[in-house]
């Protein structure tokens, strides 16, 4: 079980970054992070009243509110990477961040890697070079996208280290899922309100009815995003968290297969090189 929810879960992350960064190609990252995370608000506020969660609220919450703070940012540019291109580099490259950090927190804190962590550690830097296509012939992926990248893998690791001290029960867990998202919708609508002030047009007629009708697809952003928290929780509640934490590592190949798929996406050799070092650098942080 805890293995099939692992993969139920590299599914969803993998499904909710390729639409999250295609809707992105289309309308602004902030408006697709905003959207999106205010719909999954909604059907986890409707969840929160249906399991009595407030009953959780707590000092521990504040870690909810930080992940929420710093998830805006991480979402933003991760999607603007996704809509530059290519997603086959993108995707791996900012799973690194989901377990690197957690591991530099327990450095801090006194503890020290073992060997196959220090190994994740010099594949993923190894694949980041890579990735970026050194000395190849043609353009290689734009330094942009690999800074973007980078800062969202961080952010991602970050709001991983902060969200799992924010409770310890199911319904806990879904009470600050949804703060952190609320905190995800006031962060990310500032900076919304604050572009549209800076750009002097409004939005057309045509371009709200174009938003109207991508609601479907960024509700499904929203609501993969969190399906795939609540099926992570429950693998790692069920079964050991280094196999839950490894299978679920594996997102960026679906993100990878997706856009190879849908959008006939192809990547050099040296850089799918990369950006499977980076995947594996992911996967022996998370299992050492």
């Amino acid at each position: 079980m805890t293995a099939a929810l692992a993969l139920a879960t590299s599914l969803l992350w993998g499904l909710a970054d390729f639409g999250g960064g295609l809707l992105t190609r289309r309308r602004s990252a902030l408006t697709v992070v905003v959207v999106s995370q205010a719909l999954a608000a909604v059907v986890l506020g409707v969840v929160v009243v249906a399991l009595g969660a407030w009953s959780e609220i707590g000092p521990q919450l504040w870690f909810a509110v930080a992940a929420g703070t710093v998830g805006p940012v991480a979402l933003l540019c991760f999607y603007r990477a996704l809509a530059m291109g290519p997603m086959g580099v993108v995707s791996p490259l900012a799973s690194v961040g989901a377990v690197a950090v957690p591991v530099g927190a327990g450095l801090a804190l006194g503890e020290r890697p073992g060997w196959v962590q220090v190994l994740g550690i010099a594949v993923a830097v190894t694949g980041v070079v890579l990735a970026s296509g050194p000395g190849m012939r043609g353009a290689p992926v734009h330094q942009r996208t690999i800074v973007l990248t980078l800062i969202s893998a961080f952010g991602f690791g970050a709001v991983m280290a902060l969200i799992e001290h924010a409770s310890t029960t199911t319904a806990g867990l879904f009470l600050a899922l949804f703060v952190q998202r609320l905190c995800n919708v006031a962060v990310g609508g500032a900076a919304r309100w604050a572009e549209t002030r800076r750009a002097a047009p409004e939005e057309s007629p045509e371009e709200r009815g174009t938003l109207v009708r991508a609601l479907p697809a960024l509700a499904f952003v929203g609501l993969a995003d969190v399906a795939a928290n609540g099926t992570y929780m429950v693998a790692a509640q069920r079964g050991p968290v280094t196999v839950a934490a490894v299978l679920a590592s594996l997102y960026p190949v679906v993100t990878a297969l997706a856009a190879r798929g849908m959008l006939g996406e192809r990547l050099r050799g040296l850089q799918t090189a990369g950006a499977g070092l980076a995947l594996l650098g992911s996967v022996l942080l998370a299992s050492g």
